[in-house]
């Protein structure tokens, strides 16, 4: 896959739980497709999510955000939900473990569970407008800064510049 080709996003929505498989680069340009599929799943009540990460070569704080986003959601239903992160990559565990991801869902560096390994359907692309990226990449910076604390000194500038684009 080419170093600035668009992601793949496949997604298994018949097994349980629901399984995500990331291939290539994801980042704030390219993480929309997986907020409105996370948008569609909590409409089915669907709650536990294994996502993987094996051929995702990077990942931004936009695209954890918008994990942590969907984790919070799901751990607050009744019976609550649950997120498996597997299979990341040592700079990507590293973003995982630093932005405090690790506390709101589980990270599996085993092996991926063989019953999974169905490939799914590709999420398709979707093209965004400038003002509703803003607003997704605002919104994955403030579910990271409400896992850790710490994450406020690391992205409030980010915060408050988007804050301004926005209004």
């Amino acid at each position: 896959m080419a170093e600035n080709s668009e992601p793949v996003f496949q997604v298994n929505t018949y097994t349980e739980p629901v399984v995500i498989r990331i291939s290539g680069r994801v980042s704030y340009l390219n993480a929309l497709p997986v907020s409105k599929f996370f948008c569609r799943m909590e409409e089915l009540d669907k709650r536990n999510f294994i996502i993987d990460f094996a051929k995702c070569t990077s990942i931004d704080s936009t695209f954890l955000g918008i994990i942590v986003g969907a984790a919070l959601k799901v751990r607050k239903k009744d019976p609550p939900g649950n997120f498996i992160l597997c299979r990341l990559r040592k700079r990507n565990l590293e973003s995982v473990r630093n932005l405090g991801l690790d506390r709101i869902a589980s990270v599996d560096t085993g092996d991926f569970p063989a019953e999974y390994e169905s490939p799914g359907q590709c999420l398709e692309a979707n093209k965004k407008g400038e003002i509703e990226n803003t607003k997704l990449v605002l919104q994955a910076h403030e579910n990271l800064i409400e896992i850790d604390k710490k994450n406020k000194s690391r992205f409030q500038d980010v915060v408050s510049y988007l804050k301004n684009q926005v209004e």
